[in-house]
């Protein structure tokens, strides 16, 4: 008896660090749904365990300390053990979340990322989401967990992810230019936002971010293109919106940032979760 009063309510398998290695659920918009998704936010928390998330369509969007980054339809976003986040979903009707022991942790990620799935990833996760989350680990499901483990471990990550910087007047003159994306301005005009000179500007947002000034302003834009795109904006409205002379030099942007173009990036890869 004591053992089963200690098995956690779904919501709180997050933070059982007693229970398997890795607990997998399966996401929908249902009443009930031990992982729900939809059109929701979830404010500012944390989890114990490490945790991968994923949906078959619609979006999720995450803001960590370290910045933002986009989960579009069959990508992975991966969160370490403790990392304080806040999530916006949009349209997502199906999806899955694991949640891994720190244990299990120490060769993945030391930061937040988006990372690309496999076929085989999927059919994994599915597998373990079958499995009765408060159940020990047999020894053939302890092999399915050491492969998911090293998938990923070894997934490619994906260019999705906006550092937010630091630095006071540097937050100022980005979250100015989150507010209007499409805003063609030059750098000086930005800087004054900051009390900035243009070079100091990208001087600092460089030393900051890792980024260079027009390629922190282009991921901007990419993130902001690409919660419109998943939540059904066309592209020639997106194109138009962020001042682009034609879809074209939209999707050529779009296809050097990703390595597709906005249609088959969004496209449902990697199987059905």
């Amino acid at each position: 008896m004591a053992i089963m009063e200690s098995i956690p309510s779904p919501a709180d398998f997050s933070e059982w660090l007693e229970g398997p290695d890795l607990i997998a659920l399966a996401g929908g918009d249902e009443d009930g749904r031990e992982y729900r998704l939809g059109t929701r936010e979830y404010d500012w928390h944390r989890h114990a365990r490490a945790q991968l998330l994923c949906v078959g369509n619609g979006l999720i969007h995450v803001q960590t300390p370290h910045g933002a980054w986009l989960l579009p339809p069959h990508r992975a976003g991966y969160l370490p053990p403790d990392t304080p986040h806040r999530v916006r979903v949009s349209g997502a009707l199906d999806g899955w979340s694991v949640f891994l022991r720190p244990t299990r942790c120490d060769r993945l990620p030391a930061q937040p990322c988006v990372l690309a799935i496999t076929p085989l990833m999927q059919a994994l996760v599915r597998r373990a989401a079958s499995w009765r989350p408060e159940a020990p680990h047999l020894p053939e499901q302890e092999r399915i967990v050491a492969v998911i483990v090293d998938e990923i471990r070894l997934a490619p990550r994906e260019a999705l992810h906006l550092p937010m910087p630091a630095d006071p007047r540097l937050r100022r003159i980005a979250d100015a230019m989150l507010a209007d994306p499409a805003a063609d301005r030059p750098a000086d005009e930005w800087a004054a936002l900051g009390a900035l000179s243009g070079r100091n500007l990208r001087r600092l947002i460089q030393a900051d971010t890792g980024m260079s000034f027009s390629r922190w302003r282009q991921q901007a834009q990419l993130v902001w293109a690409m919660e419109r795109l998943a939540s059904g904006l066309g592209v020639a409205e997106v194109s138009d919106a962020l001042g682009y002379a034609s879809p074209s030099n939209f999707i050529a942007m779009f296809r050097r940032a990703l390595g597709a173009p906005p249609a088959q990036y969004l496209s449902a890869r990697g199987g059905q979760p």
